[in-house]
């Protein structure tokens, strides 16, 4: 049975950031856990669950699988969940797993340390002609970038800001529960600072103490020589804003290739179907054939039927990669006249008898019809 898509799986898109991806994980793994839900498939939509989180939250490994998909560059993801072991989770023991169902995992990470800006994803489309030779775009992103007023720091500018009297500036407290397991001590974020350690006694006026704000962002894209459908760049440090002093995420520019009038494109080989006359396919002759650099010349031998095919080699499309160059692929279609002169008739009766063929004239109008008929003819 074929994979499901893994965002399809968290029930995410594809855009989503690493916060909604372990949110829907959380809500979904707590849902269908084996020990906690009995009913029969459980523990398989709880095992596909996992294997799709510990893809997704993986910032290369879902760069991977957004370009590769489920073959992935090395053979596959999520070969790790073929049977009931259910230590691995996106790196983190059954424990760590576990304890997140009641908010602890989060005593495994420093709330202050450096973490790295969500990755973003924008789908550019574009022509054929600009796909084959390459072109730069400018395209408008909106997406979330450090606060200008407050330099990322969240507090009005010219404010001081104090240690946190909810946590002690320790960025995280301690909360009791009773569980399934009875009760249990975890740690948490600290819901007053954040995990900062720090407040202020004035937000921002701009970011309202967030750090960021929403801004439509300029960038210019070079889109590659060469690109095909669904294939995508990395442009570094354009996506979302680190925290704590962490580097920017990255933003991938995927591309949607609009079809040629002319050409059909199979990878980096393109097919021309080019058609002919009666008298061109039996005598030869020779043809002018576009390409996308231009027309050539091209010699129909004597005979040539419908569906023969010429290969021009190194006239398709240069290799994204740069691994050379396909080639183009000329179909013939021999064109069968559907209207005739007396001339053109004549010519042909007298090819047919010379040909030892015997051919039935077929009645022209409504007058030979009838008296063919009523002859029985």
């Amino acid at each position: 049975m074929a994979k499901r898509d893994y965002y399809e799986v968290l029930g995410v898109s594809k855009g989503a950031s690493k916060d909604e991806i372990k949110k829907a994980y959380r809500k979904l793994s707590k849902k269908y856990h084996p020990d906690i839900n009995k009913e029969e498939g459980s523990d398989e939509k709880f095992k596909e669950i996992s294997e799709a989180y510990e893809v997704l939250s993986d910032d290369n490994k879902r760069a991977q699988y957004d370009q590769f998909g489920h073959s992935g560059p090395q053979g596959g993801f999520g070969q790790g969940f073929g049977g009931q072991d259910f230590s691995g989770f996106g790196g983190a023991g059954f424990e760590d797993i576990f304890s997140s169902f009641f908010g602890g995992a989060q005593r495994q990470r420093d709330p202050n340390a450096p973490r790295r800006g969500d990755d973003l994803q924008y789908t550019m489309t574009v022509t054929f002609e600009e796909a084959v030779f390459g072109t730069k775009k400018e395209i408008s992103i909106r997406k979330e970038v450090t606060c200008h007023t407050c330099d990322g720091e969240g507090a009005k500018p010219g404010t001081k800001k104090k240690t946190c009297s909810y946590c002690n500036g320790a960025g995280h407290v301690s909360v009791e529960q009773n569980t399934i397991l009875g009760r249990v001590r975890t740690e948490q974020v600290c819901p007053e600072c954040n995990g900062s350690g720090e407040t202020f006694d004035e937000p921002c006026p701009t970011c309202h103490g967030k750090g960021t704000e929403m801004k439509n962002v300029k960038l210019e894209v070079t889109v590659p020589e060469g690109v095909d459908n669904d294939q995508q760049i990395r442009l570094s440090g354009q996506g979302g804003p680190g925290e704590n002093g962490g580097p920017a995420g990255d933003l991938f520019v995927v591309f949607r290739v609009k079809p040629s009038d002319k050409f059909k494109r199979d990878g980096d080989d393109i097919i021309y179907h080019h058609d002919i006359g009666f008298a061109q396919a039996a005598l030869g002759d020779e043809v002018k054939i576009p390409t996308l650099n231009g027309h050539v010349m091209l010699t129909i031998p004597e005979g040539t039927q419908t569906g023969k095919q010429f290969r021009l080699k190194g006239k398709g499309i240069k290799n994204v990669h740069g691994y050379g160059y396909g080639d183009l692929f000329v179909n013939i279609r021999v064109q069968t006249p559907t209207r005739l002169n007396d001339r053109q008739r004549e010519i042909l009766k007298e090819f047919a008898e010379a040909s030892g063929e015997t051919i039935q004239e077929q009645p022209s109008n409504f007058k030979d019809k009838a008296r063919r008929f009523f002859k029985g003819e």
